[in-house]
């Protein structure tokens, strides 16, 4: 699967399209199953917005939503399926012409349930080994089955071409032993590589110089997933500094699905994929309390579709990186080609970009998105000593109280700088409700760096609704245009404007 970025746009291909056309229907890596596909695709580029999308399957009606993605279910396994996405407008018309693809659902493979491995699913007894077992014989194709149940383990490694699956009431529930995650393992955390304790799911080796370990790996289901939160945070912490595991962890990994499933509390970061492509995060459901409780860290990888989740979290919600300041600049793999569309973030700081972004992160799309409950909405992160870019960044059709681009933060700053400073480029914010937000600070905040060549430019702003004498505040920036960016009662707001040019509105 080739991603290609037209405009900033992550979409798969760029035909012309006649009016109301669905553009770009594609199947996320590896999100297809057994009995299921899911689909994806682009708004139409012409005409109105439509009101809803009808999705058929070799030809019958199937579903209709109000959103640009649906999981068609009780398909039969490796079975083609011919299916097609039509727009539909306020009048209930169809469009005369729809996307297609073809798409083979998996082959039914072999199912390794834990239980016939020893696992005892009652919440005391420890299942790790058990667990472990399974995902050991498991076959090319097979699936580990955690049948209803509470399975308490320590750290779990996956493999390529495996299912691991949660069956509805099913909870893998992480130990409260540290012992249960060690010995250590080469990772990255919080911007360095570094040793620290297996993740309660790992999967991969790191290797910032290599290719994919692991491929076809897909972990869905219908369950929870449950960490040691908090109290095995602390532990960590106070046994080995800042070491801490993750919920899940992918390392050099390639074509990953995560569906479905329950994730909480996580004693850090709960989703965490490194020099990892195409990975799909989709129908999740994520809670977190812990410290430094990110819902989910893109981090140097590539190809990456997050949507249809929902967030409660205690740190940002999503946080896009590629490593910190010298490592993360000469070790130089971004973050690019990440689309994320039709999340719910219920609680939590923001989705942000950094505050480690020293690889560069590049093409990243937020669409269709609720973020009026996170109090910093959308941030971009950066300090001077960090190096690297952020550049094609746009957000489209969301509701969310800020929008915050700023160079400098006033946590994880410590270590050398990169030999050059950052530089923020070519940014469009568009259709975006912003009546959310709060009137004592700046709405939307634009900072660049005072070297000319490393001011923030080429950013868009279009078709802002925003609250009554909201302020905008500009510094170090360059070539910025605002194009209908209006109170409720389509005033102007205040604009605050130092040491920038070519600033327009």
């Amino acid at each position: 699967m080739i991603l290609i970025i037209t405009g900033g746009y992550a979409s798969l291909a760029s035909p012309n399209h006649k009016p109301g056309t669905v553009k770009d229907l594609i199947v996320p890596p590896n999100s297809e199953t057994e009995n299921s596909v899911t689909l994806l695709w682009d708004k139409p580029v012409k005409g109105p917005k439509p009101a809803s999308y009808a999705v058929y399957c070799n030809g019958q009606l199937v579903n209709e939503v109000n959103k640009t993605n649906c999981t068609v279910a009780n398909l039969s396994p490796g079975i083609s399926y011919t299916f097609c996405v039509k727009s539909k407008d306020a009048d209930g018309n169809l469009s005369n012409r729809g996307s297609k693809i073809v798409k083979q659902t998996k082959k039914q493979g072999q199912v390794f349930n834990v239980q016939a491995f020893g696992a005892k699913g009652d919440g005391i007894t420890k299942d790790t080994k058990a667990i472990q077992d399974a995902i050991d014989a498991c076959t090319p194709g097979g699936t580990v089955y955690i049948p209803a149940g509470t399975f308490l383990s320590g750290a779990l490694f996956l493999k390529s071409k495996m299912t691991f699956y949660l069956a509805r009431g099913a909870i893998l529930k992480g130990s409260l032993d540290i012992r249960d995650y060690s010995p250590m393992i080469p990772n990255r955390f919080a911007g360095w590589e570094l040793n620290s304790y297996a993740s309660l799911l790992t999967a991969g080796v790191i290797d910032h110089k290599g290719g994919y370990g692991i491929t076809d790996l897909s972990i869905c289901g219908e369950g929870t997933i449950s960490g040691g939160s908090t109290a095995l945070g602390k532990t960590m912490m106070d046994a080995e500094n800042d070491y801490r595991n993750r919920l899940i962890c992918l390392m050099n990994c390639k074509n990953v699905n995560i569906q479905g499933l329950n994730l909480e509390e996580s004693p850090s970061w709960t989703v965490h994929y490194i020099y990892s492509k195409d990975v799909t995060c989709h129908d999740l459901t994520i809670r977190s309390t812990a410290q430094n409780g990110d819902g989910m860290d893109p981090d140097s990888s590539t190809d990456c579709y997050i949507f249809n989740c929902t967030f409660s979290t205690n740190d940002d919600c999503i946080a896009i990186k590629s490593g910190k300041n010298p490592e993360g600049y000469f070790i130089a793999r971004p973050s690019e080609n990440i689309f994320i569309s039709d999340c719910h973030f219920a609680e939590g700081h923001s989705v942000a970009i950094g505050s480690e972004m020293s690889g560069g992160v590049r093409n990243v799309v937020v669409r269709d998105c609720i973020l009026d409950k996170v109090p910093l909405g959308i941030q971009v992160k950066v300090t001077k000593d960090r190096g690297g870019f952020v550049e094609g960044l746009k957000v489209v059709d969301c509701r969310l109280p800020i929008i915050a681009i700023k160079t400098s933060v006033g946590y994880n700053n410590y270590g050398g700088a990169a030999p050059v400073l950052p530089y923020i480029k070519n940014l469009t914010f568009t259709g975006l409700d912003m009546t959310s937000a709060k009137i004592d600070r700046s709405a939307i905040l634009v900072e660049g760096f005072p070297v000319k060549d490393n001011n923030t430019k080429d950013v868009r702003f279009k078709d802002i609704k925003l609250p009554e004498n909201a302020t905008i505040t500009l510094s170090n920036c360059k070539d910025l245009n605002f194009q209908n960016v209006l109170t409720i009662s389509g005033e102007k707001p205040v604009f605050k404007v130092t040491e920038s040019e070519k600033i327009n509105y």
